[in-house]
């Protein structure tokens, strides 16, 4: 640990000394940009340096609200070109023979835009500010050959990407990334991002999220997230790009891959497949790790757990080791002026195999008691997936949009397990043994449809559907024995088969209708209507030993749930959107009517429930900086509890663990409320964001648990009042280029307090968890020769506890890594991950701390078209899958199966062409259009 901590000060001490040195080799060139025509200061106009000879850009920046720019730039003796641009306004441009001394150029009028007498125009300025929208010229950012988008993503001012994958620009996260308007595959991006090159990148927007009704109604955005846009070069967007990779390691270890995409104008085509047993989509095409769990895409496209994802669902169990087969499609299209359509197809093939050890301290009034598990799981799957959308301009005020998606999934899982329970003296409560397998089937189909009308009056007509609709069978043979040992009462024996089919359908609707009052405010009138309608139903079967089959049904543990839920929402908005500021509310009240019933034991149960609530809901941002906004978002709900917390049927399906509803119980109410600040100086290239939110529960449901002298529970459900969610942090940001080398620093400090309230043993108990996770990562890149990304992360949490026998629990993680990636000699790439985490208060018998080091040396050539990789995984051997989580009820450790060390070669191939021209002349590929 100690030689963690003096690689990272050593570092951090490099970094300000070359700072100081090179403080004395740079000029500064300063000034105000005004209006020629009113001489007023121009706000957010671009400030950039570059090369006369190429164009190479050397800085940039934006002026402030009043005008003014200050840009630091190495000395030299070339000559440059200094311009200034706003979209609007015009330009600025001047030659400097070379840059040896500070300039002070006063104040500069900015011209409409016209080709000025002996300079050369240096094309587009490298950042724009269009209305609500921030646009980078890709080509101004440079990075190396055969760089993926994400690689250009890392480039951008105030982009920031952490360890976990999440990015953020500006201090608002993105949830959406789209390629010429559109999803490619997946809206997260995450094919984009690996698999598309950074060459055929023109521009890169980023905006606001909105929502279907606010980009068809062109509102203003009321999400604190943010969308990407990468626009193809018009030159590029046309042409193929194909990728290959075949792989085979030690302890048969394998991965396999292929991606071709087709553009063609509005069209495109893209293709994926892929197969391989160590835990990935299969399909990232890292330059370093491809593939490889545990490398440094694994932050985009695997947990820690060994669990991946795609397009919205999840693969491999979540913990263990997988073997996966992927097959993928989508095609991208517009069909005259009028239709744009988007589609894919997924076909996924899991197996996933883990061995799971567990370790729960359950808390207790007057004691603990201690339950060992293990499990031997077998987890496979067959998916079909498949995604579309249609948005079809009707005329010039009207557009419909309609996305329809269907998901077929069939399973199979084994399980064999053998736990047992202790008290506080080591003394055997009870044991269970015995093995578990189940065949699944789920069928989902959802769909949202909306129209959008304006009118000539300036007013406007919107309408939604959407319905989501479920289908779940699955029939699960049950052999087990459970025994207890405190007391006479009998064992519990089971060989069952239980065969359970659940269906639910929810369809929504709202209609709303807004009139404009003046160019900033409007005012809307509308209702929404849900319905949802659930049926629950298990029926088992115990093994008849004369007939040799499940036939004999079981009373107890068989039992039929339905629930029907109307729900109508009149309410009235108001929408006001100025230059600064924007608010949003929608009050109304709901019309709540919910109709349970069910049948346990030949019985039947019915409650009926109606009520009458506020629905509140209101978010509002106030444009502080060019760059930065407050945020103010706030909402009340209220909700029934489900059919099977309110119906008092008894759910005995576990030996050890009886649960019952509570006919008594209340609507649940909750207050959510969000705020945030978030602003990027372009100038000093440094951002910031502060958050802070929370959910305050008026009234909720909690267990009240009641535990024998067996330690079998019993469950029922009570309300309480005042339990509650606090959580914030800040994240800040800064970049600056010195030299050959570019720094990008970044850290953050999260928090998170929680109060709960619950029942244990019958008497009520009260729980305060703190949590605290200081972060901070540097990235240091040398003439695109070499990049080092240390980081360092800290998971602190403590629980205090009420009328338990303890009255704390705390733990702390530390994690420190190091990616470091040679890009010298010439067509060799050598990468390194390295990391070492650390838990301080895991329970003896799983291993608190362990170092996981992967390297990988790639080498390219047949005129780059050919990757030869030698990649290790998990150097040291010490790799392991523990992990403790605390709780208001129980400390949980748990040790998962993980990859082991293996050794990897793998050779990748790579082909594209666009616009009719080959990028490689050595390819033997033809292709025609």
């Amino acid at each position: 640990m100690n030689i963690c901590i003096k690689a990272i000060c050593f570092l951090f001490f490099s970094v300000l000394f070359s700072k100081n040195l090179s403080a004395q080799n740079t000029i500064r060139i300063s000034g105000i940009a005004v209006d020629d025509i009113i001489d007023s200061p121009v706000e957010a106009a671009t400030v950039y340096v570059s090369f006369k000879k190429d164009s190479t850009l050397l800085d940039y920046s934006l002026t402030d609200v009043n005008g003014k720019f200050n840009i630091e730039l190495k000395k030299t003796s070339e000559e440059v070109i200094f311009s200034i641009s706003d979209e609007l306004v015009g330009e600025f441009q001047r030659e400097f023979k070379n840059l040896s001394e500070d300039i002070d150029l006063g104040k500069i009028k900015l011209k409409p835009f016209i080709s000025l007498e002996g300079i050369v125009i240096t094309g587009a300025p490298p950042i724009r500010i269009k209305n609500d929208t921030l646009e980078f010229n890709a080509a101004s950012f440079k990075v190396r050959p055969d760089a993926n988008v994400e690689t250009l993503l890392k480039q951008l001012p105030g982009v920031d990407i952490d360890e976990d994958g999440k990015i953020t620009v500006n201090g608002k996260e993105v949830n959406q990334i789209l390629v010429n308007g559109k999803p490619f595959f997946d809206n997260d991006g995450k094919i984009a991002l690996q698999n598309l090159p950074a060459e055929i990148i023109n521009k890169v927007q980023i905006t606001d999220t909105k929502s279907k009704k606010e980009e068809l109604a062109k509102e203003k955005s009321s999400s604190n997230e943010a969308t990407i846009n990468f626009t193809i070069d018009q030159e590029k967007n046309k042409g193929i790009m194909l990728k290959l990779l075949a792989g085979y390691g030690t302890e048969d270890r394998y991965e396999s891959s292929m991606m071709f995409n087709h553009f063609k104008g509005n069209a495109r085509l893209s293709v994926l497949a892929s197969s391989n047993n160590i835990n990935s989509v299969g399909f990232s095409m890292n330059e370093i790790f491809d593939n490889m769990s545990g490398g440094r895409s694994r932050s985009i496209y695997t947990s820690d757990n060994g669990s991946f994802g795609v397009n919205g669902m999840n693969f491999g169990g979540g913990n263990g080791i997988t073997q996966s087969h992927l097959g993928g499609i989508n095609y991208a299209d517009t069909f005259g002026k009028d239709i744009d359509f988007n589609g894919s197809y997924f076909y996924t093939q899991t197996d996933t195999k883990n061995n799971n050890f567990s370790r729960q301290e359950n808390l207790m009034p007057d004691g603990t008691f201690i339950t060992e598990s293990r499990n031997q799981t077998r987890n496979q799957s067959f998916n079909h997936n498949l995604s579309t959308s249609f948005e079809v301009k009707i005329d010039s005020t009207s557009t419909i949009w309609l996305e329809p998606k269907y998901s077929y999934n069939k399973s199979k899982s084994s399980s064999i397990f053998d736990k047992f329970t202790v008290n506080e003296n080591e003394d055997l409560l009870n044991k269970s043994i015995g093995n578990v397998e189940s065949e699944n089937l789920t069928q989902n189909f959802s769909n949202s449809l909306s129209y959008f009308k304006s009118f000539a009056n300036k007013s406007q007509i919107s309408f939604d559907f959407s319905n989501k609709n479920r289908k779940y069978s699955s029939d699960e043979k049950n052999n087990s024995n459970t025994y207890f040992y405190q007391t006479n009462d009998a064992d519990d024996l089971r060989n069952q088969l239980s065969k359970r089919r659940n269906f639910e359908d929810t369809y929504d609707l709202e209609l709303e209708f807004q009139m404009k009052l003046s160019d900033t405010l409007k005012i809307g009138l509308g209702s929404e209507y849900s319905y949802k309608n659930i049926q629950n139903a298990i029926h088992t079967f115990d093994f008849n030993e004369v007939s040799g089959t499940y036939s004999s049904e079981n009373d107890l543990l068989s039992s039929e749930i339905f629930s029907e839920l109307n729900s109508v929402n009149p309410y009235l908005s108001l929408n006001l959107n100025k230059k600064k500021f924007y608010f949003n509310l929608n009050a109304g009240v709901e019309f709540l009517h919910q109709k349970n019933d069910g049948n346990y034991r030949s019985q039947d149960y019915r409650l009926n429930q109606d009520q009458i609530s506020p629905a509140i809901s209101f978010n509002s941002n106030y444009k502080l900086f060019e760059r930065g906004s407050i945020y103010l978002n706030y909402s009340y709900k209220s909700r029934f509890a489900t059919a099977e917390q309110l119906l008092a049927i008894e759910d005995i399906s576990n030996p050890l663990f009886t649960r019952i509803g509570n006919p008594d119980l209340d609507a649940i109410k909750e207050h959510s409320l969000y705020i945030g600040v978030n602003n990027y100086n372009f100038q000093a290239k440094t951002g910031y964001n502060i958050y802070l939110g929370g959910t305050f529960e008026e009234t909720s449901v909690v267990d009240y648990r009641i535990v024998d002298d067996n330690f079998k529970t019993t469950a029922t459900y009570e309300n309480v009042d005042g339990n509650y969610i606090i959580w914030g942090g800040i994240n800040i940001n800064k970049s600056f280029t010195k030299g050959k080398s570019k720094f990008r620093m970044g850290g953050g400090l999260s928090s998170s307090h929680t109060y709960r309230q619950g029942f244990v043993d019958a008497q009520i108990y009260e729980s305060r968890n703190y949590s605290l996770r200081p972060r901070i990562n540097l990235n240091w890149e040398l003439d695109k020769i070499l990049t080092l990304n240390p980081s360092y992360s800290l998971n602190y949490q403590l629980s205090n506890y009420t009328n338990y026998r303890i009255d704390k629990r705390d733990n702390v993680q530390h994690t420190f890594k190091l990616e470091t990636t040679n890009y010298w000699p010439k067509n060799f790439v050598f990468g390194n991950d390295f990391s070492y985490t650390y838990n301080s208060n895991i329970s003896e018998g799983f291993k608190k701390d362990f170092f996981l080091w992967n390297a990988s040396l790639a080498y390219n050539f047949w005129k780059d078209q050919l990757t030869f990789k030698v990649k290790v995984y998990d150097i040291l051997g010490e790799n392991t899958g523990s992990k403790r989580t605390i709780s208001e009820t129980q400390i949980l450790d748990v040790e998962n199966d993980v990859l082991k060390r293996y050794l990897m070669f793998s050779l990748g191939y790579k082909f594209d062409q666009f616009g009719g021209k080959k990028k490689r002349s050595g390819s033997r590929f033809m292709i025609f259009d």
